[in-house]
């Protein structure tokens, strides 16, 4: 049977399936979902370095679709928009206001109309501000005189953002390095019309167990083309006079460090040749030291394309090199010991090098950790730092206390416990930076600060303490009180006695305050109002259930304007699976019901305002060794479903024949494995999710065994092989420039063609120029649409 075809649409009919597929043009979701959707955001708040300021950047939540349609390049594991030489943005800052803290005064920055701005950048001592300008044709860097509040283009458009912001302070603050176009460069490769022959890659007995990158390159072409737009200049920039100087030759450089002295530079330096198999910060790279000139003072390390690491390893060699605080120019590193190779037996994982300036002779070792190592908090005393470690294998964390000028002197264990333990955090050290630019612990003699999320079996109460490091006692100078949420933000003015925080409730914004710990009396600095007063009347609450095995679950409920007791609601739960070793653990309430709510993007809360109660963050625990606790994922997520629905059912407020069940990345793996192993839901929404685990071999998530290894757990947690078991009707939506690790769009596509080939109830929406989170105005509300369409249908109006 013939179908005529309409000049302006265009159909395929599916007769085999009897499925209708279309472009169809992009839908809108009901006003008031417009409407708060179109309500401004709170701006984001940077304090300077001295606690004086609260610099309020203003930004655009959704581009449109015209400007992610733009040309673009996908070249060794990024996005880069060619018209400006820049890594593709999806969120740009449009205004600026300084807020001081003093008094609350405020004060305008004045910018050109219309302007998009990168992320903001103090200088160390907190004069001056830098940001980029993206323009069409090119990216300038910009600077703001905190004493006048007057902002000056610094350069012309030729800040080369590919790989970076482009810039960094110099110690001095008064001097930027800057990554500029090269002078005279002319324009990038052409594409070859005719290919001088086939794309070939050989492997001969190297053991590349590397996930599934996306944005690769390809060819020699892609090969052309990244060395084109991530060549730069590194220039020293005046920020007075705006004159610069050009700071060594032009190269594709990942990391331009100064020194503390700022005699120094810490270059990292990608080499040929490329890679086609991991992403660009994963090339063959060199690690040098600069003087202030451009001139090589000594090759640190000459490191190989880093695409044989272990699973759950390190590459060989330096790595995670910095400059350390509080000295003039001493380089510090870590060097595995064990090969890099987790499943080697040594009683000392990783190293702890270091090497001063002028940098000659070898590298001493200063430290060592018993496992991989995690990270350096510097202290405000030099050669004094808190040292982590991190095992896989326990998903646990140990920090020590070092001190590095005294290396006779042993470490000292200070924090040990579960990386997943909450209620146990002891809070992260608050930093300062040093007018150098050194990021320090704030440091009162023999005391540091730690703030934290403070949560608990009643949700998060932040908190300050201040920790003795001699005794390790503490004494807590502030915690959120009961019924609000309010959280440690900085200490004011250079002040011991005087912090900012943010102070919010489930009915007030989140606005921020300077609190003195000793009178307790507050001084507003901003005044933000409700921008979406229409949800006041939304109620949230934290409810707690058991699972059948008695492991503890929470979740977030909310409930329309208006429900009244006993109503049952149609019902979305909303995970996001998380794996532990301990169930005590998993049981912790994690977040706060006391938190302001403000819906953006396609939160899955905007089905409160259609009708439904939904149940966010439902805590989805898979417990187990992180070795095999995929074994049993599949019964422990269906286990964590049972109970939410039975507790809900329990509270009068669910009706359990009408509960829809969704999830983003990870989540939308959980949704459709559901759907496959039960029928405790009506419908599900899955979004950019990954479907059939054989196409993520090396490992997914936390899954660190190969396919070849446990062909049975990659098959049974793969809902792609058991499409013929899904019964309720499915929403997939994905990106069709999904950039995530082992998320091709492909993933969807294929789930979607095994669906239709079993019968099931099943829609696929691709949408265009998307990546794993949508960020277009029109992708958006179309989203939104699609959503609340499917469980309208098959949730909401089921019988």
């Amino acid at each position: 049977m013939k179908k005529r075809l309409f000049p302006n649409i265009f159909l395929v009919i599916l007769i085999a399936s009897g499925t209708l597929l279309a472009h169809e043009p992009y839908k809108r979701p009901p006003q008031e979902v417009i409407d708060v959707l179109d309500a401004p955001p709170f701006p984001r708040a940077v304090t300077s370095p001295a606690g004086d300021f609260l610099l309020l950047a203003d930004y655009e939540t959704m581009p449109s679709i015209s400007y992610l349609a733009q040309p673009l390049l996908r070249l060794a594991g990024i996005r880069i928009t060619p018209g400006n030489n820049s890594r593709q943005q999806l969120t740009f800052f449009t205004g600026l206001t300084l807020v001081a803290v003093k008094d609350g005064s405020t004060r305008k920055i004045s910018l050109p109309e219309g302007i998009k701005m990168g992320y903001p950048e103090w200088s160390y001592d907190g004069k001056w501000v830098a940001f980029a300008r993206y323009l069409d044709n090119g990216v300038e860097l910009w600077i703001v005189d905190i004493a006048t509040a007057q902002a000056k283009q610094l350069t012309q458009a030729r800040v080369n953002a590919a790989l970076g912001s482009g810039f960094t302070w110099l110690p001095d603050n008064r001097a930027l390095l800057v990554n500029i176009v090269p002078e005279g460069r002319r324009k990038p490769p052409d594409k070859p019309l005719v290919p001088a022959g086939p794309n070939i890659q050989q492997t001969s007995g190297k053991f590349s167990k590397v996930w599934t990158y996306q944005d690769l390159l390809e060819n020699p072409h892609d090969e052309a083309l990244f060395e084109y737009y991530a060549t730069s200049q590194v220039v020293e920039i005046d920020v007075g006079t705006g004159k610069g100087r050009e700071v060594g030759l032009p190269g594709i450089y990942l990391e331009n460090s100064p020194s503390p002295d700022g005699n120094y530079i810490l270059v990292s330096r990608v080499k040929k040749p490329f890679s086609y198999s991991v992403p660009f910060y994963n090339f063959a790279r060199s690690l040098e030291v600069w003087d202030r000139e451009g001139r090589l003072i000594r090759l640190v390390a000459d490191l190989p394309v880093a695409d044989e690491i272990p699973i759950n390893g390190v590459e060989k060699g330096p790595r995670r090199a910095h400059w350390q605080p509080l000295r003039p120019a001493t380089l510090v590193w870590v060097e595995a010991l064990d090969e890099g190779n987790p499943e080697i037996n040594v009683p000392f994982r990783d190293g702890l090098m270091s090497l001063e300036a002028p940098f000659k002779g070898d590298p001493r070792e200063i430290g060592k950790t018993p496992e991989r190592y995690a990270a350096t908090t510097w202290l405000g005393r030099e050669g004094l730092a808190l040292v982590s470690d991190f095992s896989w294998k326990k998903q646990w964390r140990t920090t020590f206390l070092m001190d590095f000028s005294h290396p006779e002197t042993q470490a000292r264990k200070v924090f040990d416990l579960s990386v997943r333990d909450q209620y146990n955090d002891p809070g992260r050290p608050v930093m300062v930076v040093t007018p150098a630019g050194e990021r320090v612990a704030l440091q009162d003699k023999d005391s540091i600060y730690l703030a934290g999320s403070g949560a608990s079996p009643e949700g998060d109460r932040p908190f300050l303490d201040r920790m003795n490091l001699k005794t390790l006692a503490k004494t807590r100078l502030f915690q959120c009180q009961p019924g609000r949420y309010e959280a440690f933000v900085d200490f004011a003015l250079n002040s011991g006695d005087r912090i900012i925080i943010s102070s919010e409730s489930s009915a007030e914004p989140p606005n921020y305050y300077v609190l003195s710990l000793k009178s307790r009396k507050r001084q507003a600095l901003t005044d933000f109002k409700d921008p979406a007063p229409q949800l006041t009347g939304m109620k949230k609450q934290l409810i707690k259930y058991k699972r059948a095995d008695g492991v503890d679950l929470s979740g977030t409920l909310y409930l329309p304007p208006g429900h009244k007791e006993g109503e049952r609601l149609p019902v979305v739960v909303w995970a996001y699976p998380l794996e532990y070793t301990d169930a005590r653990v998993a049981g912790q309430v994690r977040g706060s019901p006391h938190r302001f709510t403000f819906f953006r993007g396609t939160s899955q809360l905007f089905f409160v305002t259609q009708g439904y109660a939904v149940l966010d963050n439902a805590q989805m625990p898979v417990v187990g060794d992180p070795k095999t606790v995929n074994d049993t994922f599949v019964d422990q997520i269906v286990a964590n479903a049972k109970a939410a629905i039975d507790t809900l059912e329990a509270m009068g407020v669910g009706d359990s024949r009408r509960v829809g069940v969704g999830g983003h990345s990870y989540g939308a793996f959980m949704t459709a494995n559901l759907l496959a192993h039960c029928d405790l839901f009506a419908a599900g929404i899955a979004r950019s999710g990954a479907y059939n685990r054989t196409l993520t071999p090396f490992g997914f998530q936390s899954e660190r065994r190969t396919l070849w290894e446990a062909p049975e757990v990659y098959f049974k947690v793969s809902p792609f092989m058991y499409a013929h078991k899904i019964n309720e009707p499915i929403l997939l939506i994905h990106g069709e420039a999904d950039n995530n690790s082992g998320t091709f769009p492909i993933q969807s596509e294929r789930l979607f063609h095994a669906l239709k080939g079993h019968g099931a109830t099943a829609r696929l929406v691709l949408l265009p120029h998307e990546s794993h989170g949508y960020s277009a105005r029109e992708s958006v509300l179309h989203v939104l649409a699609e959503m609340f369409e499917w469980f309208d249908t098959y949730v909401k109006g089921r019988k």
